[in-house]
């Protein structure tokens, strides 16, 4: 009899499920952070405003996020919260790329 070394389907939901909640935790207060700082950029109408650079930073943040949690648990054989890191935290890091250009 063979042993299996891979991750059982409903373990590797669990994670996933783990993850998905702090990644939503994460972009929440990342999407915060921005929206409070295009709404202090209004009051300050004399310096450059800030929100496309906090927009940049979220996006570096969420894209090396994505390329370490996703691609590392894909190395590791865990498909499921692999795939998922790379898609949630890769399609945030494209919305707030997307606003560092409004």
């Amino acid at each position: 009899m063979r042993r299996e070394s891979r991750p059982s389907t409903g373990r590797q939901a669990g994670v996933a499920a783990a993850l998905l909640l702090i990644d939503l935790m994460v972009i929440a207060w990342l999407l915060y952070g921005y929206g409070m700082t295009g709404w202090a950029d209004g009051y300050d109408t004399s310096n450059p405003p800030d929100a496309p650079r906090a927009a940049r930073q979220a996006m570096w943040f969420l894209t090396g996020g994505a390329a370490l949690t996703g691609g590392g648990l894909l190395v590791l054989g865990w498909r499921i919260p692999g795939t998922l890191q790379l898609l949630l935290l890769g399609g945030a890091a494209t919305l707030f790329a997307s606003f560092t250009t409004l």
